[in-house]
């Protein structure tokens, strides 16, 4: 008998409608799977720290977590404090603010096992006995690295990463694995396994991404000391939405093996890890116990250059280059005058200032950065969500990926006279066509390279100070503004070592003038950002502050004269 073609086709949509919901329930059982094991791992930090007090009444935590890095690793080291004091203080934080915030996916129980042995280690490493969080994409042996997708649950890493080896090896303790946004390419900070993170300055904000969960577990006190990435801002957005310092090194002066990302192989914009604290000092002594001899042993491929004490230590006066905008993404008025006092206040110190223009920044954002990551117009990017839930927050990049390459070309072409920036981000997420093509982009990014050290040393310069973006959005806003991290992406580009310094705070005035913002174009663009920083009084506002590659030490020197000249400022 035959069955007429109509209902064959409708048995197979049907076919595969049931196909696909058992598919996607499949992957929610999952996703409710890794939110119990979430929730069991913070009620293990409960009864730990529960534990402890009950054990240990007497124990001032709040003394303990009022510690600067420095002063709590000395104490660590001569032994005027126990490490288990330490710990359970910060677990004990650490569980307050990420009930609040929801920043920790896990919580690394082989840690409370670290904690023994370090009570019976000679007290030799620089960090020893200090807790510190770790980011969901640095491998911690026996851990999942999920990157906010549903396949990469029950994937435990078989070994830690470099960084966190040395870490250990250092005497820190790595106990927490923190949130991220999907994929990475994100600075918001949610995904379908454990949702969104929460600023905890304003639960109404963004932490910023994609190290969002590290900005803001340390923001709220809840880690001392945490690692993250970045590959356009990623340590430096959470930085400035959380009011942390942050510094994203040369891409190879830290160890990458075990780090993983959401497309492997892209090398002409590469990846960073680097530390996140609340004082400058606490990354330098971070950057100094990690550039040891147990790094380069680990991983020979990074250049044995041990921490140069000297240099960041100096109180030379500096010739610095400075600017407020870059001509492609205008930043709200606090930010700006964040640089201008900054500025300043640099200038009375005796420091030489110097104006200073980064240039073709729309080109670099386009044309070298959006193309290097979409080179094969956003398939790599795509397929790896073949099979997955798609995060909100992720979906106008997404659907933006998803177009036609040549009505993406046809949407940018008619859309150029009206919103050209959207018609040159549309353009690049067309790719490149061939290898000759993609040959000759890398060459442009070395080419500009070439001419940005160029401009630099004809003025003489020894560090940059500049914008980065801020105040943290409200949630959901990010994924909107993909191009509006051209601040923190040049670096990115360009490889050149940059930390972000938190300088003040958003004022009554500053909300003032935003109502005044047009950008540069008065454009849907400009239109959202505004929406998206507004209601920020009392949030904070950075600056950053660069060297050229390689130079880690003297951008953390310029870090903390930039600190130490806010403080005295707020003091005052």
């Amino acid at each position: 008998m035959r069955v007429p073609l109509p209902a064959l086709l409708g048995g197979s949509a049907l076919l595969l409608l049931l196909l696909r919901w058992r598919r996607r329930r499949a992957l929610w059982r999952k996703v409710a799977e890794a939110q119990e094991r979430q929730e069991r791992s913070l009620v293990r930090m409960e009864a730990a720290a529960r534990r402890f007090r009950e054990q240990h009444p007497s124990v001032n935590m709040v003394s303990i977590l009022s510690l600067p890095l420095p002063e709590l690793s000395k104490k660590l080291r001569d032994g005027s404090l126990p490490p288990d004091h330490v710990f359970y203080a910060y677990v004990g934080k650490a569980l307050q603010i990420a009930t609040e915030t929801n920043c920790i996916t896990e919580f690394l129980q082989e840690s409370e096992t670290q904690l023994r042995k370090a009570k019976l280690m000679e007290k030799q490493g620089l960090l020893y006995g200090v807790p510190v969080s770790i980011k969901d994409s640095i491998d911690c042996q026996g851990h999942d690295s999920t990157l906010g997708f549903i396949k990469n649950l029950n994937k435990p890493a078989a070994e830690d990463s470099v960084v966190v080896q040395v870490l250990k090896r250092q005497g820190a303790i790595p106990f927490v694995k923190t949130n991220v946004p999907q994929s990475l390419i994100s600075y918001d900070c949610s995904n379908p396994i454990f949702g969104q993170t929460l600023n905890p300055l304003n639960h109404q904000k963004s932490p910023g991404g994609s190290s969002g969960g590290e900005g803001a577990l340390i923001a709220g006190g809840g880690s001392i000391l945490g690692i993250g990435s970045d590959v356009g801002g990623s340590i430096r957005l959470p930085s400035s939405f959380c009011g942390l310092c942050g510094l994203k090194p040369t891409a190879e002066r830290l160890s990458l093996s075990g780090v993983t990302g959401p497309i492997n192989g892209i090398l002409a914009v590469p990846c960073a890890l680097g530390p996140m604290a609340r004082d400058v000092d606490s990354l330098a002594l971070c950057m100094k116990a990690l550039l040891c001899q147990e790094m380069f042993q680990l991983d020979p491929s990074v250049p044995p250059i041990p921490f140069n004490e000297e240099v960041y230590s100096s109180s030379t006066p500096l010739r610095v280059g400075y600017y407020d905008t870059d001509g492609y993404f205008p930043l709200p008025p606090c930010m700006r005058r964040a640089v201008k006092e900054t500025r300043h206040a640099l200038q009375a110190a005796g420091h030489q200032l110097v104006p200073f223009s980064p240039p073709r920044i729309p080109y670099v954002m386009t044309e070298l950065f959006f193309k290097t990551f979409f080179a094969d117009g956003g398939r790599a990017w795509l397929d790896v969500f073949t099979g997955d839930i798609v995060d909100p927050g992720l979906k106008p990049q997404v659907n933006s990926c998803k177009m036609p390459r040549l009505v993406k070309k046809l949407l940018a072409l008619l859309l150029k006279p009206l919103f050209p920036r959207l018609a040159a981000y549309l353009s690049a997420l067309a790719g490149m066509r061939s290898v000759k093509e993609m040959w000759n982009h890398h060459h442009q990014i070395q080419v500009y390279r070439s001419q940005f050290i160029a401009r630099w040393k004809e003025l003489q310069l020894d560090v940059v100070l500049c914008p980065v973006l801020g105040p943290a959005f409200t949630t959901g806003y990010p994924g909107k503004l993909l191009t509006a991290i051209s601040s923190t992406m040049l670096y990115n580009v360009l490889n050149f070592p940059a930390g972000v310094v938190p300088v003040s705070t958003v004022t009554e005035a500053d909300e003032e003038e935003l109502k005044l913002y047009q950008g540069c174009c008065d454009d849907p663009w400009d239109r959202t950002l505004k929406q998206a920083v507004s209601g920020a009084v009392g949030l904070p506002v950075a600056v950053q502050c660069v060297a050229l590659p390689w130079q880690e030490e003297l951008c953390l020197r310029f870090m903390k004269e930039v600190e130490t000249l806010s403080r005295d400022k707020r003091v005052a």
